[in-house]
């Protein structure tokens, strides 16, 4: 399991909103709907605490301008975010309802209205 704690610091939902839209199209699509699903899980009054914190620090590492594989490198440069948002993803998966699922998808639609079910790996609505 990733140490998230150390990243805690770093996440505001604000600096969510701005990585997403300068980075979600080298990204892509289920990255960005991880991000998205992780933080709507995470203000969920529902979620525990504990999930809460991996997933707080998760996004904080998302964030994070400095990490193991600059983001700058194309193709590589959202492995290790990837990673590490799938990580969080998979350790708090019980907190994740249908309806954050849909809350994530229709602000992922707002950004960008083409995108599918499909393309996030859920299949089509």
């Amino acid at each position: 399991m990733i140490d998230y704690s150390k990243y805690t610091s770093y996440f505001s939902r604000d600096a969510l909103i701005t990585k997403i839209s300068d980075f979600a199209s080298k990204a892509g699509l289920k990255v960005i709907n991880a991000a998205l699903t992780l933080y709507y899980t995470a203000i969920d009054p529902s979620t525990p605490l504990r999930d809460k914190a991996i997933i707080y620090g998760a996004l904080g590492y998302f964030i994070l301008p400095f990490d193991a594989i600059p983001d700058a490198i194309p193709i590589t440069g959202f492995t290790d975010d990837s990673a590490a948002l799938f990580a969080a993803f998979t350790a708090v998966k019980s907190n994740i309802t249908p309806e954050i699922r849909a809350k994530a998808f229709d602000r992922l639609k707002q950004w960008f209205p083409k995108a599918t079910q499909k393309q996030i790996g859920e299949g089509e609505k």
